[in-house]
């Protein structure tokens, strides 16, 4: 634990709770009492003046917590880590991870605490995590800040994940700190509190799997099925089901990602949850103009986290886990990695039906039949060799239907190309039992008009480090109702223009 502040300094305190008064959360800390040997208790950093910037009421009903109190100073002092509220038990995670395809065997929260797990009005586990709270034992040579732009990012590109329904992570708020923080620049600094299934990740397992306690990856697997996929205790091998269950939301997730055109950029294992979540918004970005080559991240030189590289870069990962969990599939190694590769190869199968299952949804044609593939991936060429907006197009699609075809028709510089393409997919969709403005209703609900557009996020981000909430705001609010085309908001749902550029995005560490 970190020693006490020294005269004049600020301590980290402990909100204390009368008997009349609820507690803002009811905290459990079953990670805490799980999994020695994976942690190591902290505190956060105090901060001089902390400043509520953003704060999520729809997901702290969600949590069961007052709003109001949040807001309050002593709410405020939780979130942004000047307080320790009474029942949590601060602590920096450790794990591993292969980052770019290298090892590092000890990683870890270098500038986050989990401060321990709630149950929100569903019953289910949710842990409340601080992200820029300081220095930790893992923190190598980082300072342990955040700054504003990255971590209000965090937010808007996690609530438009969960409002595109892609399973995520999210922010319960961004507090400024009233901090410079050095970076390229002296930068306002920021604390996010983030909510997550778990912060279980494959380079918690990578971790675990190092050290020279042989049962801690039991005790991890253990831990994960009980959290994450209870029903794998009933299988025959509860941790070859456990595996199974990740491989097959990894699967998931990674389609519902390339269905809306979202690029990680960091794909790293120990940005990988075991839940199925995504984590982790640092380099991310969405793509405009349809091409499986596209990369946003300034680190990513080569290539390796492009969009088009995103399924089979979650494949390795797995691969990653598979290989840390193999004592606990059998006792006898080349029969553990036959049981593992057999999984593991399943994610091909997998992933290609979810997101086969998409692409059909997306243009509106049911259940599967021959010659759907070759459709597909004939519109997906043609967005590449025109270099057409991906969500623009798809969302066009569905005014075909309803008579104006000019919607789609104007994105394409070769509309002929565009027209042969339309008969074939409108002769698909001709039945007696269809009706064409209904399949044009239901692909809206799965189309989105409103994603996160790089150059509104940035226009945002810039703002609000300047201290303007409004474009934010403006920007949460549009990206709240992703499938409901508003008048006014035409800018939101426009591509880049070509004075925004080449668009690179950070880590923002």
């Amino acid at each position: 634990m970190r020693p006490a502040a020294k005269e004049g300094t600020t301590a980290v305190t402990t909100v204390e709770v009368s008997v009349a008064v609820r507690p803002l959360f009811e905290f459990d800390n079953s990670f805490v009492r799980d999994l020695l040997g994976l942690y190591e208790p902290w505190e956060a950093a105090p901060v001089p003046t902390p400043r509520l910037l953003a704060l999520n009421e729809e997901l702290a009903t969600e949590l069961g917590v007052d709003a109001n109190g949040l807001r309050a100073p002593d709410g405020v002092a939780v979130l942004v880590g000047n307080a320790t509220p009474l029942g949590a038990l601060p602590v920096a995670q450790a794990y591993a991870g292969h980052q770019f395809g290298g090892f590092s065997p000890r990683l870890g929260d270098g500038r986050a605490l989990l401060l321990g797990e709630v149950l929100d009005v569903h019953g289910r586990r949710r842990d409340l995590h601080l992200k820029g709270s300081g220095r930790t034992p893992f923190a190598r040579s980082g300072d342990g800040k955040a700054v504003v732009g990255p971590m209000l990012r965090e937010y808007v590109i996690g609530e438009a994940m969960h409002s595109l329904g892609i399973p995520t992570t999210r922010a319960l708020a961004v507090v400024a700190t009233g901090e410079k923080i050095a970076r390229d620049s002296m930068l306002p600094g920021a604390v996010l509190t983030r909510v997550a299934a778990s912060h279980l990740r494959v380079g918690t397992f990578e971790y675990a799997a190092t050290q020279d306690d042989p049962t801690l990856v039991r005790r991890l697997a253990d831990y994960a099925i009980a959290r994450h996929y209870p029903h794998a205790v009933e299988a025959e091998n509860p941790y070859l089901a456990f595996f199974e269950d990740v491989v097959d939301a990894q699967a998931s997730l990674v389609a519902r990602w390339m269905l809306v055109g979202f690029i990680h950029g960091v794909m790293n294992t120990d940005n990988m949850t075991i839940s199925g979540e995504t984590i982790d918004f640092g380099p991310c970005a969405f793509m405009d103009e349809f091409d499986p080559a596209t990369v946003f991240s300034s680190i990513d030189h080569d290539g390796r986290y492009a969009y088009g590289n995103q399924p089979q870069i979650a494949q390795w990962n797995l691969a990653r886990l598979a290989e840390t969990l193999l004592p606990l599939f059998d006792a006898e190694p080349d029969t553990a990695v036959a049981a593992a590769t057999d999984v593991l190869q399943s994610f091909t199968d997998r992933y290609h039906g979810y997101w086969g299952n998409g692409m059909r949804a997306k243009l509106g044609l049911g259940d599967a039949q021959p010659g759907d593939g070759e459709l597909i991936d004939d519109l997906l060429g043609l967005l590449q060799v025109q270099r057409v907006d991906f969500t623009s197009c798809f969302r066009a699609l569905s005014s075909s239907l309803r008579g104006d075809a000019t919607r789609a028709r104007s994105l394409f510089v070769e509309c002929s190309t565009f027209d042969m393409w339309a008969v074939r997919w409108q002769a698909r969709l001709s039945s007696p039992t269809r009706d064409p403005q209904a399949i044009a209703q239901t692909m809206d609900q799965t189309n989105p008009v409103y994603i996160p557009r790089n150059h509104k996020v940035e226009e945002a981000l810039s703002a609000a480090s300047d201290g303007d909430l409004g474009p934010l705001q403006r920007l949460l609010n549009v990206l709240a109702q992703p499938f409901a085309e508003r008048p006014g908001l035409e800018p939101y749902a426009a591509p880049a223009p070509p004075s925004f550029g080449p668009y690179r995005t950070f880590c923002g560490t």
